[in-house]
């Protein structure tokens, strides 16, 4: 189990539009897809940075895992992703090694990818996320 690379730095937002123009009017980046994920409670906005993807994450719901990390934290960086060739696999390896786990099994998640979230009390205090094709 090794990552390829960082696919995206996920960041809990209040407001969507506004953390949008942001980083488009400031940051001179572009917003290439906005996409709701309606298991997850969440509309993500991407934008390329290199080769790595910024995430924006607002909740849809009050119940929503970003709702409640914006409640208690406030926004800001939510989680880290990386770009593994088998999610599946992975995972699995990861709870072999002593790594609680937040999903047993691959799920889907924004722009078709498979997902799984590591507990962050496993991690360092860093909410993990592997995602890939498989």
């Amino acid at each position: 189990m090794t990552p390829t690379h960082i696919e995206h730095i996920g960041i809990a937002v209040k407001n969507l539009e506004e953390s949008i123009a942001y980083y488009e009017k400031v940051l001179g980046l572009k917003c290439y897809a906005v996409e709701e994920v309606t298991d997850q409670k969440v509309k993500t906005a991407f934008f390329m940075v290199g080769q790595t993807k910024i995430e924006l994450l607002e909740a849809t719901s009050e119940e929503s895992p970003v709702a409640k990390f914006v409640e208690k934290k406030g926004p800001g960086i939510h989680h880290i992703a990386f770009a593994m060739d088998d999610v599946a696999t992975s995972l699995k390896e990861a709870e072999e090694n002593g790594v609680r786990l937040i999903d047993k099994e691959p799920r889907a998640g924004a722009e078709g990818l498979r997902i799984g979230f590591l507990h962050p009390k496993s991690t360092g205090g860093v909410l993990t996320e592997f995602c890939g094709k498989k």
